[in-house]
């Protein structure tokens, strides 16, 4: 059986409806009870006050975002290879987003729901502190 292991590297935002209806389709769909969709969107609040409290320069205006496709790449193999997980699909916008953009869509799909929440967890940090660079613009 074929596992789902995608970077998906389109310009607008994938439709989350779509990505289901293939991982459902594919040829390891049998084996997958849960999937987890992760939707990141540009937020007003800048990030070291939701993550520390600290507030300093007021709203988010805009984002400068990018990132590097082969940690991507990587990471979704290092997730493919998880126990139980059988679908894995990375979206992730570029450029100057505005509040309110999608920055990254991020599709597990496996076996048991503890794996699957595992795999998201792992996936999306990985990504954040390893594959990104994100510039909050006020």
């Amino acid at each position: 059986m074929e596992k789902i292991m995608e970077l998906v590297l389109q310009k607008d935002s994938p439709s989350a409806d779509q990505w289901l209806k293939e991982a459902k389709q594919a040829s390891g769909a049998p084996q997958e009870g849960m999937f987890l969709l992760h939707n990141g969107v540009v937020r007003r609040t800048p990030k070291a006050q939701v993550r520390a409290g600290v507030e300093d320069g007021g709203p988010v205006r805009e984002m400068d975002f990018s990132f590097d496709a082969a940690g991507v790449r990587e990471a979704i193999r290092e997730t493919g290879a998880m126990e139980g997980i059988w679908c894995v699909k990375v979206w992730l916008n570029q450029g100057r987003l505005q509040v309110g953009d999608d920055i990254m869509y991020v599709l597990i799909g496996g076996d048991i729901r503890p794996r699957v929440i595992d795999a998201l967890q792992f996936l999306v940090e990985w990504i954040k502190t390893r594959c990104v660079t994100e510039t909050e613009i006020r």
